[in-house]
């Protein structure tokens, strides 16, 4: 049975965010005012250099027992970048951020780890394909072959019962359309959970979205782009495929939204966490006072407990 969500304004008290998160994004913001505009790089070069920490986010270790497995999809080959424990309690798919142009399936691994570590999970994260050299459906496409996949050979391969699902910005987005596409294509409903952290759900962007001006890791400017980047054919922003937010939500699992109130897809969780409840979901809404885009990757405060809330989220539905 679902419960309700509350909003607390506190959250967003100029004074409610600790003095170290309103340090981290007064440096970030000074950061982007003299950062070349990655717009007019190209999406390779700014691969580039995330790769090399020239972004928000830093560079973080890559895991040793990281393996990969591969998996057939609709254009060839899908990777997943599998960090497991030797008995897993449940298989997590995981989804990466990057505005569906950027990021790799490797860029999460310590998160992952700590998973596999401490929960138990067998975390397997999808390298699907990017945008604009492979704009939508192809994303998406693969995010549910891997699915079906997982659904399909998780139990035998991992040995665990329970399936979990989840990812950030844009794969939180990927997240919610594969659980959709799984429900309405296929008759499927086999994941016990969703981990959804700041997410993208209407591709025409929230009005939180379409007043970021200031860039703190993201703004307005940059959720259009790279949407333009993703949406290439005069795709429907109110398709549910395309905004999940329009989705029939019934029938889908439980759900944690994690998100910081100064990111500008703040309002996309708000309103995505109240459809899945009153779709008759479960859902928990996490917020974080004065945190930007996906600072549970962010050397924040906030972050460390941010990302402990989600795994004791998680430890409650994949045992």
């Amino acid at each position: 049975m679902s419960r309700p969500i509350t909003i607390d304004p506190d959250w967003f008290a100029p004074n409610a965010a600790p003095e170290g998160t309103r340090e981290h994004a007064q440096a970030l913001i000074a950061q982007a005012k003299a950062a070349p505009d990655i717009w007019a790089l190209g999406p390779a070069t700014v691969r580039e250099r995330r790769k090399q920490g020239f972004t928000a986010f830093v560079i973080e270790p890559k895991s040793a027992r990281a393996e990969t497995l591969t998996i057939d999809g609709p254009a060839g080959p899908i990777a997943l970048r599998v960090i497991a424990p030797e008995r897993p309690t449940a298989v997590y798919l995981h989804l990466h951020s990057g505005g569906w142009t950027l990021g790799s399936n490797d860029q999460d691994d310590p998160r992952l780890e700590r998973l596999a570590t401490e929960l138990g999970l067998a975390c397997l994260s999808v390298e699907y394909r990017l945008a604009p050299e492979h704009p939508y459906p192809a994303g998406p496409d693969d995010c549910e072959a891997a699915a079906l996949w997982v659904a399909r050979e998780g139990r035998r391969r991992f040995g665990a019962e329970r399936l979990l699902i989840g990812g950030e910005s844009a794969g939180a987005h990927l997240s919610v359309v594969t659980l959709l596409r799984l429900r309405d294509r296929h008759g499927l409903t086999p994941f016990a959970a969703a981990n959804l952290t700041a997410g993208s759900y209407d591709l025409g962007l929230t009005p939180s979205a379409r007043r970021a001006t200031e860039k703190f890791v993201l703004n307005g400017r940059d959720i259009r782009m790279f949407a333009a980047n993703y949406l290439q054919n005069g795709e429907d922003l109110d398709d549910p495929d395309v905004s999940p937010l329009y989705a029939d939500l019934a029938g889908l699992p439980p759900a944690i939204f994690t998100v910081g109130t100064r990111d500008p897809l703040i309002d996309d969780t708000l309103f995505m966490a109240a459809r899945w409840v009153a779709a008759g979901n479960e859902a928990e809404l996490s917020a974080w006072p004065g945190s930007g885009h996906v600072h549970t990757s962010l050397p924040e405060p906030n972050a460390a407990p941010a990302f402990e809330r989600i795994m004791e989220f998680l430890r409650g539905r994949s045992g």
